[in-house]
């Protein structure tokens, strides 16, 4: 299971939000960005929390913001922001949040294997402050064991 290609224009690094709400769309200006999706899905992550809640912080200062394949989805997309400051997302125990991972995919499938992926990379305990640590786009990689382009 491999990550899907992490470009740089997919990397923001000590970001500043005020709440979650400004995190995710932190995420999701990174995955527009990258060409993977349309500002609609922003709206979708956003409204995927406001409906179930707190959920998407799965580990202690790490959520993954995502919502459902749809046709503001252009391809598999990946996105890291990291915070300059943590902000809460209303998680009882893994609040506050430091690293937002915004994923979008095509098919429910994709969404498996991704986060499959994604719990091989943070399963290391040293993985989420890394990623929080990183001061460029190659540390952010080097950590999750991402590419920075599609293979061809």
């Amino acid at each position: 299971m491999t990550l899907p290609p992490l470009p740089n224009s997919a990397i923001a690094l000590g970001q500043s939000a005020a709440d979650w709400r400004e995190a995710i769309r932190l995420a999701g200006a990174a995955l527009v960005d990258s060409g993977v999706a349309d500002a609609s899905y922003t709206d979708r992550m956003v409204d995927v929390i406001e409906e179930f809640g707190a959920y998407i912080v799965i580990a202690p200062g790490l959520a993954l913001a995502h919502a459902r394949p749809g046709n503001d989805v252009h391809r598999e997309g990946l996105a890291v922001v990291t915070l300059a400051t943590p902000v809460p997302f209303g998680h009882p125990h893994n609040d506050p949040v430091s690293v937002i991972l915004g994923l979008a995919v095509t098919t429910p499938e994709s969404h498996v294997t991704s986060v499959a992926a994604l719990a091989n990379v943070f399963n290391d305990a040293s993985a989420i402050p890394a990623v929080a640590a990183a001061t460029t786009p190659d540390a952010v990689r080097a950590v999750l064991g991402a590419t920075e382009e599609a293979a061809a």
